[in-house]
């Protein structure tokens, strides 16, 4: 039984690397807001305009612990998803946890030339954006880097680098030991 669990901030390709993962292994992919929406019938945004952000992050974490029960799985986690009640601590004892970190200007490229409706930085200009970001890494890194693996991801702006970042979890993950690479980053035990 296998469960891999990528986190990371918004923005820095949790759910582009959990699908290219999910091809190159051969599991199913879930990206965790998308199986909410599916299963609320309504939209992060609706969600988060509905019930606030914190009627949202009580969906989130009853999604999380019904997603995370499934086996042979790669998920991927919404930004916030481990900085929340037990998720951290929670997600660790239900899989492999990957961190996929970047540095808070790759993460503003990224989420510029993304197309998703990210609720928490709706009509901000884009100094307030960069701001955002930095301030909320502070905040949320102590969370991320438990996970058990990091792997780096700066910059991701390419096939061929996505191609990079999956080899690199695959030889955290020892699912590719043939393979002579080594990761950008060292994973943690």
């Amino acid at each position: 039984m296998k469960r891999i669990i990528i986190i990371g901030y918004m923005g820095s390709g949790k759910t582009t690397v959990g699908n290219a993962l999910s091809r190159d292994l051969g599991l199913p992919f879930y990206d965790l807001d998308w199986y909410i929406e599916t299963r609320m019938h309504a939209t992060v945004k609706q969600l988060f305009d509905e019930r606030g952000e914190d009627g949202f992050r009580r969906i989130e974490h009853n999604m999380l612990h019904e997603v995370a029960e499934f086996e042979d799985v790669i998920i991927s986690c919404g930004g916030g998803t481990p900085c929340f009640f037990d998720n951290m601590d929670y997600i660790n004892q239900q899989g492999e946890t990957v961190y996929l970190k970047c540095t808070p200007d790759t993460l503003f490229r990224h989420l510029k030339m993304g197309h998703t409706v990210r609720p928490l930085l709706l009509n901000k200009t884009p100094d307030e954006v960069r701001a955002y970001i930095e301030q909320q890494l502070t905040v949320r890194e102590p969370f991320y880097s438990r996970a058990k693996h990091i792997v780096d991801v700066t910059p991701m702006d390419n096939y061929a680098k996505i191609k990079v970042t999956v080899a690199a979890i695959k030889h955290a993950l020892g699912l590719d030991t043939s393979s002579p690479f080594t990761p950008s980053s060292p994973s943690t035990p």
